[in-house]
């Protein structure tokens, strides 16, 4: 098991000013960083991985799919083309930056909704992206983790049980799946048990409060999380996603109204202990 913390609690692109939090998650014990890749290019985040190689520390990136025009379920062809363009250059930044996956809802448009529940056709389109992803990453050396949101942010894979049953059609080894732990309180009537409808795909975890703050502050069950992930074999990342109001644009993006911790450092260090104390047991 490796604990990891993701960036988007500081900003969505990390630069050499950032190297300060990345130097506190490693004086913490933090063995792994998430990284969002959202702009830049790969030489960016090749000089990144030299700095996350000297400070030793593993690394992940995360994406989302940022508008309509590169909707990956779109109907126009021209959407689904530059949905493929923009995936091939996040791997591409996911392999200059030694990163092991690429994570996110790497599915369909953040935000976007149809005003229905998904089509066949959105299911079938949805099918055949991850299969070209797919190979694009076993190309790249590189996993993409894909991660189903609550209902209030995408319509097209909302638990896990339907992220489960859209990869058995993927059946590609380097797409798998996410579990997190916030959308999960949202949508899995049995967010624990949940993990098990996963399990056979599951190549990524999030660790994230219900309210997205400081985790282990408010009313997830991590200890029984933990529990049913050793419970099924699950080794991997368990990495830290919370968010704050540091940057007005990804406040809005993920609804943040309010300061969900009292500082930062709260947030990493709480955080810390809820999962090294809690993967341990009692």
């Amino acid at each position: 098991m490796t604990i990891s913390f993701d960036l988007l609690l500081w900003t969505a692109f990390v630069e050499d000013k950032h190297k300060v939090h990345i130097e506190a998650l490693k004086k913490t014990g933090y063995e792994a960083v998430e990284i969002p890749i959202f702009e830049g290019d790969p030489s960016h985040y090749a000089a990144l991985g030299r700095v996350l190689d000297d400070l030793g520390l593993k690394r992940t990136g995360i994406t989302v799919i940022p508008s309509v025009e590169m909707n990956p379920i779109g109907e126009e062809p021209g959407q689904r083309a530059k949905a493929r363009s923009y995936l091939n250059w996040a791997l591409d930044c996911t392999a200059a930056l030694g990163a092991s996956a690429l994570v996110g809802p790497i599915h369909s448009t953040l935000g976007h909704f149809s005003g229905a529940g998904p089509t066949q056709a959105e299911r079938e389109r949805c099918v055949e992206f991850h299969k070209e992803v797919g190979e694009a990453a076993r190309q790249r050396n590189v996993k993409v983790a894909v991660e189903s949101l609550n209902r209030f942010e995408c319509y097209v894979l909302t638990t896990v049980a339907e992220l489960a049953a859209h990869l058995d059609k993927v059946a590609h080894p380097n797409v798998v799946g996410m579990y997190d732990t916030f959308h999960a309180n949202i949508e899995e009537k049995d967010p624990i048990g949940a993990i098990k409808d996963i399990a056979r795909h599951l190549g990524h975890v999030h660790i994230s409060e219900n309210d997205r703050g400081t985790p282990g502050r408010g009313h997830v069950d991590f200890p029984g999380v933990f529990a049913a992930l050793k419970a099924v074999g699950y080794s991997g990342h368990l990495t830290i996603e919370a968010f704050g109001r540091a940057l007005p644009a990804l406040a809005a993006a993920t609804r943040v109204w309010r300061d969900l911790s009292p500082s930062p450092e709260e947030v990493y260090r709480v955080g810390y202990e809820t999962i090294s104390k809690g993967w341990r047991g009692p």
